[in-house]
């Protein structure tokens, strides 16, 4: 019966524990109410106002100290248990203990229920129940040797006459002490074993420093009240009055222990209101106040168990909640006190305004409210930003503002205690300060930007109106003109020196930088890691030299690297990760830590379905981009009807002579003026793209053949690059150049020869690249986004041939893969396409209007097919 009752017992243990720390808290909230009930508020505080400050800090810091050697019993628990705890937690446990029993000792069943709670941890119950019950008995050692000290005292001094009375207590209270040492030593009792007499004696002192303190600052509130008589001769009541507690088991000895002193304080001519004052200090100081410290305590230890078994959610829902209040705050005060500063008869006369005027900070003059908000919105930023080094100047100017606001006489209560919860917000936020470095957003920079530029232009503008006067303006309202030009020149130059702050902030902010972030192009190490690994369709315009590589590494070895640009906050990387596939995952989690370490927020252009699901589980949204064409080699033939055109094209071409070539690299210089001329014809002065696409350098050119057709001359009339990927899958070419002489259709017999050729190099398929929008929103449950972009591919020829495009590449085309843009959840993606776009046309150059912005070379291959058709 007993066992099974144990095994039930075992099996419902984890809910038994959520009870009984569900019944603690329910104990907490009862004890506080019952506390708040018995004690007079009023007399509390007339009592309190009798003593001045230094001596209420001075009891405050006695009642703490008077409860520390309680801990002595924890620090000896713990020597009973096998398992290792550090200083740290047996502090917390045992201050949470001995204040939770000073209330509510339950006859000693609270404290052994809660170190069971907190000591179970390493150790089997046996072994708890064993050590609790030792320590149990030494806890009234230290006021017995105090009933001893009493008897002494009554009988041997004279001190405390009137309380002889009560000898019997003394007596009683004094046996217990001799009584349990010898039965202890005696003892051969197994559950004694471990008993050393060392351990008895620091159990024994323990408890008479507990008693002693506790003795102690009971008399130390009786001198700091004044009262005319002998302390000394209070002591042996005290000792009968905490017997007389001890004996009732009322919780804390509330009510007997009271009874008694109040009794016993009226024989040495104490008044009953002041004998109430001073048990109520005590109470105060001695038991609430380390009792709350004992709550909030419990409540961290509970929270730490139930942040555990949740896996860290409250904590970091509280992180979080905490870090929003901070940077919420500071945007509020920040802009309060700027509006208060530039136009203040505007804003007191609001009602709205007035109603929040008692939650900011307050600052003597002008210029410092216009340079302390904007150093508050500044650093707000970088808390927004999660960035660690805006902690401690945050810190700083939240101490100063909350001093120089708090200076002020009579200020609000509730401002205070707001202005002390946005601090202590701030500490526990910390941890979420982590990135290293700080790049503004787009966002943030508008908002930031638009509240500087709106506050300095209306603010000129209220200054000319008032040094014209208001007769020049009588339709303009007093409220708004400024008092004087002193004024309005002091305002301006606040306005100025906090642009100089506000742009020292982020320089500040923003001063480390990730090594990776600035490597230098190593086209070695590139050609390395394709050399061993493959590349894939983007892996040859790492060789552009206009976008930076991030490289992962294992064990000190290369696996493999992404192609990247960063623009403000975003790093926009360029198709898949290149290299050791094997490693995709870590190297994907390394690059998303070291990116949000930095501050920076990836984004993930023209990557395929498979990369962008992975990312997706990552907290990447996506949108789909288009569709990349491949050409299967094995099976391509210019035979039947459907490429007739093409059949007739290449006769045309052997008839006339034209010859397909590979000019491998390095290129001579002709050979690089050449194909310059043709280029520089081909692009009628536009302005080249990058990132996505190539662009004629000689350097690139010199990576890979390049794919020419002369003309029965011998000159060069049409080029193409071709882009290998470092295994023999796939291949595809990047830039498509022709000169103005060049014949209709040259570009298809370029493509042709080159379908060929590869095929006979023993590649399997050809990337003839992306078709934008194709096939982009084509359902009514589609994204928004994807759906106007559908619009766009429908009814945007003008624009660009996005369907004459797609029309293009399907003669030639076998299958079709589709593309993404993926993005991180809760980013702008209308700031995103913008930033890309910016990257592809190159900051600076001018946008060409026409078919080259999403797509290279294929565009145009677009302008040939539309040539054709003339």
């Amino acid at each position: 019966m007993g066992r099974k009752l144990w095994g039930r017992i075992q099996k419902h243990l984890p809910l038994i524990k959520a009870i009984f720390i569900f019944s603690i808290l329910i104990f907490v909230i009862q004890t506080i109410g019952r506390i708040a009930h018995e004690v007079n508020g009023q007399q509390l505080q007339s009592e309190l106002a009798t003593l001045d400050t230094g001596t209420i800090l001075l009891l405050i810091a006695g009642g703490f100290l008077a409860v520390t050697p309680m801990l002595i019993y924890d620090f000896t628990i713990v020597e009973f248990l096998p398992g290792k705890f550090s200083w740290g937690y047996i502090v917390r446990s045992g201050w949470t203990t001995n204040t939770f029993t000073n209330l509510a000792g339950m006859g000693g069943l609270l404290g052994a229920s809660l170190r069971a709670n907190f000591y179970a941890r390493s150790a089997t119950k046996k072994q708890v129940v064993y050590a609790i019950s030792k320590i149990a008995l030494f806890l009234l050692a230290g006021l017995s040797l105090a009933c001893w000290v009493a008897l002494i005292l009554l009988f041997g001094f004279d001190i405390g006459q009137p309380y002889r009375g009560y000898w019997i207590w003394l007596l009683g209270g004094g046996l217990y002490f001799p009584g349990i040492f010898l039965f202890t030593r005696i003892s051969d009792s197994e559950f004694f074993a471990d008993l050393t007499l060392k351990r008895e004696l620091k159990l024994i002192l323990g408890s008479s420093l507990e008693w002693a303190s506790c003795a102690g600052f009971f008399l130390v509130i009786g001198w700091a009240l004044g009262l005319p008589i002998s302390l000394a001769a209070v002591f042996p009541m005290f000792v009968v009055a905490s017997v007389a507690g001890v004996v009732s088991m009322i919780p804390g000895g509330l009510g007997s222990f009271d009874v008694f002193m109040i009794i016993g304080l009226g024989f040495l001519g104490v008044s009953r209101a002041d004998a109430t004052g001073w048990l109520l200090l005590y109470r105060l100081f001695y038991y609430l106040l380390p009792f709350l410290v004992g709550v909030g305590f419990f409540i961290h230890d509970t929270g730490r168990r139930l942040n555990r078994f949740l896996d860290g959610l409250p904590v970091a829902a509280l992180r979080r909640g905490a870090h929003w209040l901070v940077t919420t705050f500071m945007y509020f005060s920040g802009v309060m006190m700027l509006l208060f500063a530039t136009i203040p008869d505007v804003v007191l006369a609001n009602r709205f305004y007035l109603r929040f005027v008692p939650y900011m900070f307050y600052f003597l003059s002008q210029v410092t409210n216009i340079v302390m908000a904007f150093l508050l919105i500044g650093l707000a930023r970088g808390v927004d930003a999660h960035v660690k080094r805006a902690f401690w100047p945050t810190l700083v100017v939240l101490v100063v503002a909350i001093g120089m606001t708090l200076w002020r006489e009579n200020f609000p209560v509730g401002l205070a205690l707001l202005l002390g919860l946005v601090l202590i917000c701030l500490l526990v936020a910390r941890p979420e300060l982590y990135r290293t470095s700080f790049h503004y957003s787009w966002g943030g920079l508008l908002i930031d930007g638009s509240i500087y530029v709106g506050t300095f232009l209306m603010y000129t503008l209220l200054g000319l109106s008032t040094l014209q006067g208001p007769h020049h303006r009588p339709w303009f309202p007093s409220a708004w003109l400024l008092p004087s030009t002193q004024v309005w020149l002091n305002g301006l130059g606040g306005l100025l020196v906090a642009l100089l702050i506000m742009v020292g902030v982020y320089r500040y902010l923003a001063w480390t930088q990730p090594q990776w972030l600035h490597l230098k192009y190593d086209a070695p190490r590139m050609r390395a890691i394709i050399a061993r690994f493959g590349g894939n369709e983007v892996s040859h315009l790492a060789f552009l030299r206009d976008k930076q590589a991030y490289f992962y590494q294992e064990d000190g070895a290369d696996q493999l690297f992404l192609l990247f640009r960063q623009k403000a906050d975003k790093l926009l990387v360029m198709g898949e990760p290149i290299g050791n596939q094997a490693k995709l995952e870590p190297a994907l989690q390394a690059f998303m830590r070291d990116a949000n370490l930095a501050g920076l927020r990836p984004v993930f252009y023209e990557i395929s379905e498979t990369l962008t699901l992975r990312l997706h589980e990552m907290g990447f949204d996506f949108i789909k981009i288009g569709e990349e064409g491949h050409v299967a080699l094995s099976t391509f033939s210019l035979a039947g009807k459907a490429h007739r055109g093409e059949r007739a094209l290449m006769n045309k071409f052997d008839r006339e002579g034209y010859q397909f070539e590979l000019l491998q690299p390095p290129l001579r210089a002709h050979q690089v003026n050449e194909l310059r001329r043709i280029s520089d014809a081909w692009l009628r002065g536009e302005t080249e793209k990058g990132f996505s696409m190539g662009f004629f350098d000689a350097a690139y050119l010199d990576e890979a053949p390049v794919a020419v057709m002369r003309n029965k001359a011998g000159d060069i009339v049409a080029f193409a690059n071709l882009m290998p990927t470092g295994d023999q899958r796939m291949t595809s070419i990047d830039l498509m150049r022709a000169s103005p002489q060049a014949p209709s259709g040259i570009m298809d017999g370029l493509f042709i020869y080159l379908f060929d050729y590869s095929r006979q190099q023993g590649y399997e398929n050809f990337n003839l690249g992306m078709a934008p929008l194709a096939n982009v929103g084509v359902s009514s449950f589609s994204f928004i986004e994807e759906r106007a972009a559908h619009l766009i591919y429908e009814y945007g020829s003008n624009f660009y041939s996005f369907q004459g495009l797609r029309a293009y590449k399907a003669k030639y085309v076998t299958d079709w893969q589709p593309k993404y843009l993926a993005y991180r959840r809760r980013q702008s993606l209308i700031f995103s396409m913008l930033q890309l776009m910016l990257v592809i046309n190159r900051p600076g150059s001018t946008v060409a209007v026409g078919p080259k912005w999403l797509n290279g070379w294929f565009a145009n291959a677009t302008r040939w097919s539309s040539r054709e058709n003339e």
